[in-house]
């Protein structure tokens, strides 16, 4: 596959992320153009990823074949529609990073009858280590298909999912998950530290914790929850804990907060969306 010219239209933190991604797989630099109304961003870019930068979106896009969205979703109607012209006459592929914005809002915002991706990243990608599902309008190729999944696979892995519906509910699990995660990690911190150790200590400790365990399961191929029965000795200190954590309801509380993330993903869908 030919590396190909990449426009990406917003240079925040995820966009840098990606071009950093893509610049460590040999993504050429002097394929990668930015453009980004904010000068600060530009300067950092160039400083530290050593690429072009611009402050017109239409002189980046009039020169990909890829095009990357990433601005904030209450802002990307307003910036597409200046661009209807260069995109209907170059027809790159569209890549939207963008949270929320459904596929049909911005061929529609575009023109229409242009290949469309749709990724839904999450911030550990910041660290290489994201975790990306995609979904394509039936105008992308295999090769733009093969493409897409490049670009966010320099930054982690990338799945596809059949629906794009599906996208809300990776929004809820993935996108939102570090948090969830996060949230936990404070509370086992702080209750290790109400027990006596030193803040220092509980935060190393839950840290290396939590990344060993995501790395045991990762590498070890087995289903959670027989590794879960696997470090649950009968009558010992993590049976203990467990019980706890069911009589709680922990499993029912987390259900729930999937829940309303994925909902909230479609509401806020309908939305942006809306005329």
């Amino acid at each position: 596959m030919d590396t190909l010219p990449i426009g990406f239209i917003g240079g925040g933190n995820m966009a840098r992320s990606l071009i950093g991604g893509l610049v460590a797989t040999s993504w050429p630099r002097e394929m990668i153009r930015v453009a980004d109304p904010d000068e600060s961003q530009r300067k950092l870019l160039q400083q530290q990823l050593r690429i072009a930068t611009e402050n017109d979106n239409q002189m980046v896009v009039s020169q990909a074949k890829i095009v990357v969205l990433a601005v904030k979703p209450q802002i990307l109607k307003t910036a597409l529609q200046p661009l209807v012209n260069v995109v209907q006459t170059t027809r790159p592929l569209i890549l939207s990073i963008v949270a929320g914005i459904r596929l049909r809002d911005i061929d529609r915002w575009l023109g229409g009858g242009l290949p469309v991706v749709r990724a839904m990243p999450n911030t550990p990608a910041l660290v290489g280590s994201g975790a990306s599902a995609l979904f394509a309008n039936q105008i992308v190729s295999p090769e733009q298909r093969s493409i897409a999944e490049s670009i966010l696979r320099a930054v982690g892995i990338a799945v596809w999912v059949s629906r794009e519906d599906h996208l809300d509910a990776v929004t809820a699990l993935s996108g939102s998950g570090p948090a969830y995660f996060l949230y936990i990690m404070e509370a086992l911190e702080q209750a290790a530290m109400d027990h006596g150790l030193d803040r220092d200590t509980a935060h190393l400790l839950t840290l290396e914790t939590c990344l060993g365990t995501a790395k045991m399961a990762l590498e070890s191929g087995e289903e959670l929850a027989q590794l879960r029965r696997r470090v649950t000795s009968p009558g010992g200190t993590t049976e203990r804990a467990l019980a706890v954590m069911t009589n709680a309801n922990v499993s029912d509380t987390l259900a729930a907060a999937l829940v309303a993330a994925t909902e909230r993903a479609a509401e806020l869908a309908d939305m942006l969306g809306d005329d």
